[in-house]
């Protein structure tokens, strides 16, 4: 279990160490700014096997930052027991896609943004969510004052009960660029997170591959320590297909209504499929944690912290604040680390596998 780190400078200390022990090439995209301690933050990438691969897994952690113990942890973990690759096979690994979430334990960007909702056209018109535009007051109120929040959470209650929790959760977590404090703020642009991975995509020629696999970690919803495996290529399509074949009948589709997570705009999965094209086979493996609800309470009172200023990293407050998300998005408990890694390394294999049967065909 000593591949949780305890924080994002540990992990990447830990990271970068298993990347040279394991003869990786690596490459550093430096944050332009600094961690709560004023450590530097950056996204770290990681290359194993032939530069000329037929075939590539792409292992991504923290596009939701303060989720990135988990991902972090199985990148490690695969980097120090990674043997030969597969001919034709070559791995990329990217750590801390948003290391600056990651660091101050937000889910969030520096500048606010939802990674996850960011990928999006910004020269069109924007999605509109008219569900979050009736509750904005109420999921991020002006203040956390005991009263004020019971009343937010009976409206919040009664809308689950007129609408269902398909449409609740929908107007909640699907994405919403109209509130920059708000939840799941999809941004006005795009993001050095999301800049900084299409660089990647680009720099490592990820389009001109036979296949690309991606498997992006996440956590916060779903039953506790289960890895449910998201695709969210249209239904029908290859990139389906062939999740269904490589890891199979565990496989969910939001379109279809089989996931935990209802569909969303802005999804990275988008971006990837943008950037990549066809070989693109997309994955995000969520780590249950807790419900809904505690998310819901554990991102309101930080996205409130942070639209208040500056914030203290070592005020009371703060600390308190922090240490619920880091709970919520990382139990850190033994028994749900083993289930993280015993599921990780069963998709990675199982990603390794459906890859090594595309580069045998010519």
């Amino acid at each position: 279990m000593n591949v949780f780190a305890a924080d994002y400078r540990r992990a990447r200390v830990l990271f970068l160490a298993a990347a040279e022990k394991a003869g990786a090439q690596v490459r550093s995209f430096v944050h332009p700014v600094h961690g709560p301690e004023y450590e530097v933050l950056a996204t770290d990438v990681a290359w194993l096997g032939e530069k000329d691969a037929d075939t590539v897994l792409v292992l991504l952690s923290a596009t939701h930052g303060v989720e990135g113990f988990s991902g972090s942890a199985a990148q490690i973990d695969f980097l120090r027991q990674v043997k030969a690759l597969p001919h034709g096979i070559g791995v990329l690994i990217v750590h801390a896609v948003n290391p600056h979430g990651f660091a101050w334990l937000r889910r969030v960007t520096e500048d606010g943004v939802d990674l996850n909702r960011n990928y999006i056209d910004f020269s069109h018109m924007l999605p509109i969510n008219e569900g979050y535009d009736e509750l904005a007051e109420s999921i991020v109120p002006e203040s956390l004052d005991a009263e004020l929040l019971d009343t937010c959470d009976r409206r919040l209650s009664a809308y689950l009960k007129a609408h269902g929790s398909v449409v609740y959760e929908t107007a909640l977590s699907a994405g919403q660029y109209s509130y920059p404090n708000g939840l799941f703020y999809g941004g006005s642009g795009p993001t050095w997170s999301r800049l900084t991975c299409e660089r990647i995509m680009s720099d490592f020629h990820l389009s001109k591959r036979k296949r690309v696999a991606v498997i992006d970690f996440h956590t916060g919803i779903g039953p506790f320590g289960y890895g449910e495996l998201i695709c969210d290529h249209p239904p029908g399509s290859t990139g389906v297909r062939l999740a269904r074949q490589w890891f199979g009948d565990s496989v969910t589709e939001p379109a279809l209504g089989t996931s935990i997570s209802v569909t969303k705009h802005g999804l990275s999965d988008y971006g990837w499929m943008h950037g990549v094209g066809e070989p693109l086979v997309f994955i995000a493996l969520e780590f249950g944690t807790y419900s809904f609800d505690h998310m819901k309470q554990a991102l309101r009172a930080d996205h409130w912290l942070h639209a208040q200023g500056a914030v203290d990293w070592h005020n009371e407050r703060t600390r308190s604040i922090k240490a619920v998300m880091r709970k919520h998005f990382y139990p850190a408990t033994p028994d749900w680390q083993e289930m993280v890694l015993c599921r990780s390394r069963q998709c990675i294999r199982q990603a390794l596998n459906g890859l090594e049967s595309e580069s045998g065909r010519r």
